[in-house]
């Protein structure tokens, strides 16, 4: 090295600025690729869809995930309509607001709103938020001019192994299909490309094989939560914890298995030839085996020793290890431990309210979801069928007013602790801070509802002389004398 070298300042070591993306020995295991949704998806598309399956059918937290969903999402009576169609004047069109509630009262019951006539539509709701956590999409067909009920309307539930995520090619219109969907230049949905057999299906093969039928996107509903822009098909929910769960079922089969052994205690004697012991008895006439009694002892020949086989199952960091994984689980899923393994065991007041906050919030979430994209779609269709084929006294022309004017009513949630609830909620609307609307919203009722509930309690309490107890909404001022002049 020449002696003007050393002043030579040395060449700076480019560092990127993230230390998550430094290369080194402790991210040798970590190389994701750069791939866009679909690349990612297509190949795995149908191995996470039937692993999903099977642990909805053979996993306990699974299906207790499942059950939350329908409860908190749809719950017993299903979303149900609220009509707020108003007049030209501004007032409410009760009249017509009613007429449209009855009508579709009378086409969700069951057997009449799905072309199979199993379900009601309380039933389709719950349907379609299980087989949105289970498999990540669903698809429902929207029958229009169906001939089995008198509104011409039903819906089809589709499986989302029918479309077909092996189809993916190139369309004489320029447009690209993509798993099954075929998508215009800007990636909206134009056709859905189904197989008219389940491929899965071997025992009632139909002999159609695996042919396709496109059924255009107007008549299609494909639901499911997009996570990534340009996404095509949907992801299961469980797909993150498919992992977990599948090693913490096996685990607790394990344990489950030694600690039935640990419980059986058994004993092995010994000798150096292994001759020489006759036992009480034989078993399967070849192994000697010895009768134990409580409090007797039995003394062995020369030479022979006893070997004890005591096995401690289950360990004592089971407990607390199963609990970490679960928690994890139930983190990746967005419902609260306590709820999905039903343990309420070192819960308190605090913690347990500001765990159901939370996941409150992530269940009204999913109903918004379930409203938007199923529920107010099989309205809108069924509101156009009822009014162009029924004898509905509306006219299509006005289908706009009272499409536009429906208010959906999920399920709602009553407070940890009801009499502070109350409280809170007549304070705020004293101050002008709640109306009573916000207030019953809450319980998925409408303040319209509850005043006509009021009102005829009223009027039967009066006709069998009944004089209640309370006065809602407050006193009734007393009467003004009059004094004539």
């Amino acid at each position: 090295m020449g002696i003007f070298d050393f002043f030579r300042r040395a060449k700076p070591v480019r560092r990127r600025s993230f230390a998550g993306a430094q290369p080194g020995r402790l991210f040798s295991d970590f190389n994701p690729m750069t791939r866009s949704s679909d690349a990612e998806l297509r190949p795995a598309l149908r191995s996470l869809r039937n692993r999903c399956r099977e642990l909805a059918r053979n996993n306990e937290y699974v299906r207790r995930y499942l059950g939350l969903m329908r409860i908190n999402v749809v719950g017993a009576q299903g979303v149900g309509l609220q009509m707020k169609a108003r007049n030209d004047g501004g007032d409410l069109d009760g009249p017509g607001n009613q007429i449209i509630e009855n009508a579709w009262k009378a086409w969700g019951k069951r057997g009449i709103p799905t072309a199979d006539g199993r379900l009601s539509f309380a039933d389709a709701q719950r349907l379609v938020i299980e087989t949105l956590c289970r498999d990540g999409e669903v698809l429902v067909r929207l029958i229009r001019g169906y001939s089995g009920n008198k509104d011409r309307f039903a819906v089809e539930f589709i499986e989302a192994d029918l479309l077909d995520e092996e189809l993916n090619t190139k369309v004489s219109n320029g447009n690209s299909v993509r798993m099954g969907v075929e998508v215009d230049e800007y990636g909206k949905a134009v056709a859905y490309h189904l197989l008219r057999q389940h491929p899965g299906d071997y025992e009632f093969a139909n002999g159609y094989g695996n042919k396709h039928i496109r059924v255009p996107a107007a008549e299609m509903l494909h639901i499911f939560a997009a996570e990534r822009p340009h996404q095509t098909r949907g992801i299961p929910p469980l797909a993150a914890s498919i992992t977990a769960l599948k090693m913490l079922h096996g685990y607790r089969e394990a344990e489950l298995v030694a600690a039935r052994v640990a419980a059986s205690k058994m004993g092995f004697i010994t000798s150096p030839d292994g001759e020489g012991y006759t036992g009480d008895d034989l078993l399967d006439t070849h192994a000697p085996v010895m009768s134990a009694e409580p409090g007797s002892f039995e003394q062995l020949p020369a030479g022979m020793d006893i070997k004890m086989f005591d096995p401690t199952h289950p360990t004592t960091a089971f407990a607390e290890f199963h609990k970490s994984i679960l928690r994890g689980i139930a983190s990746s899923l967005g419902v609260s431990y306590a709820a999905l393994a039903s343990d309420l065991e070192n819960v308190n007041y605090s913690s347990i309210r500001q765990g159901a906050l939370d996941e409150r919030d992530f269940y009204k979430t999913m109903q918004a979801f379930v409203i938007e994209h199923f529920i107010e779609p099989v309205f809108e269709a069924w509101l156009e069928s009822a009014m162009s084929f029924t004898d509905l006294p509306l006219p299509v022309s006005r289908y706009d007013k009272f499409a536009d004017a429906a208010v959906w009513r999920p399920r709602g949630f009553s407070w940890i602790d009801p009499l502070k609830e109350v409280r809170a909620n007549v304070e705020a609307i004293q101050n002008g801070l709640l109306s009573m609307q916000d207030v019953v919203g809450n319980y998925g009722m409408d303040v319209e509802d509850v005043f006509e509930a009021v009102e005829r309690e009223r009027e039967l309490a009066k006709r069998y002389g009944i004089s209640l107890a309370f006065q809602p909404f407050g006193t009734t001022a007393a009467a003004e004398p009059q004094v004539d002049d």
